[in-house]
């Protein structure tokens, strides 16, 4: 799978190195600090489907999500902003 952004404008989040307690708040954080066009590359040991949803309800339309890498060994999802 392709991200549909350009790579200058993907900003990596790993969400791995990322203490538990405070994943969703800093998730959020990095997602509101997006400009249009701009993706945020998520890095995680398993499918955050809980949080795609979270993530859905808060940015609404104005959120894309777009799977790079869906396996056993890691996922990887582009978070887009769009104006």
């Amino acid at each position: 799978m392709a991200s549909p952004f350009p790579r200058e404008t993907v900003h990596i989040f790993d969400a791995r190195g990322v203490a538990r307690r405070f994943r969703h708040s800093a998730i959020f954080g990095a997602l509101g600090a997006l400009q249009p066009g701009e993706a945020m590359r998520f890095v995680n040991d398993h499918d955050p489907l809980p949080l795609i949803e979270q993530l859905q309800q808060r940015f609404g339309d104005a959120l894309t999500v777009s799977y790079v890498q869906r396996d056993e060994h890691a996922v990887v999802i582009d978070f887009g902003v769009v104006a």
